[in-house]
């Protein structure tokens, strides 16, 4: 697939709206640099296009603010945990996700189901019925980006920004059996491509950028 000149710097005298949508999402363990990344990219983005969202999941929805409550006090069993985020994917979807693509945005989210499949299937749920209740409600993405980091750098990042701190979905061995379902997941879905996030932020992005650049129009 040849891929076209992506300027780091772009003119803004070209912002236009998009003719269809587009989902781009990124996906990885915690402590990857996805949420750097997804800024990145929408600020590159921003200078040729007008209608650009950035999202996340779980979302500040009921749901959602749920999830992220149990990731400090205790997470709940793994099917109650992917039940949430599948109700909390359905409004998700509902509120922002069609009705934005719908209008011709382009829309990054930072997380979607294929992290519900990496890590509820980490904790052990059948990844092909995970896969069957998310398809059934949530559009494919156009492209999914999964910023692949070691384990062991991803927790030594995440306990430098945190002062030594880690949550209950931050566990060693859960993130070691989520990355190795990422890397599965990114063989089987011809949307889904590895991005080496080891390398210092702006290398990252340049990777992002060239996989990203087939999708727009000229």
């Amino acid at each position: 697939m040849s891929i076209r000149a992506f300027p780091s710097t772009l003119s803004s005298t070209t912002n236009s709206p998009m003719q269809t949508g587009l989902l781009i999402v990124f996906e990885g363990i915690d402590g990857s640099g996805k949420s750097t990344q997804v800024a990145l990219l929408a600020a590159a983005l921003r200078q040729r296009f007008s209608d650009v969202i950035t999202t996340r999941e779980p979302t500040q929805g009921p749901h959602g603010m749920e999830l992220r409550r149990s990731a400090a006090s205790g997470r709940h069993d793994a099917r109650r945990e992917a039940e949430l985020f599948l109700l909390d994917r359905r409004e998700h979807v509902e509120s922002l996700i069609s009705p934005g693509l719908s209008r011709g945005a382009i829309i990054l989210c930072d997380r979607y189901y294929l992290s519900t499949v990496a890590y509820q299937g980490a904790r052990g749920l059948e990844r092909s019925e995970l896969l069957r209740q998310n398809q059934a409600i949530a559009p494919a993405p156009d492209l999914a980006l999964f910023i692949d980091v070691p384990v062991e750098d991803a927790l030594t990042r995440i306990r430098q920004g945190r002062g030594g701190r880690v949550d209950d979905f931050e566990r060693s061995d859960l993130l070691a059996r989520s990355r190795q379902i990422y890397l599965e997941l990114c063989s089987a879905f011809p949307f889904f491509q590895r991005i080496d996030g080891s390398a210092a932020p702006g290398s990252v992005h340049a990777q992002v950028l060239s996989a990203v650049n087939d999708l727009l129009p000229e």
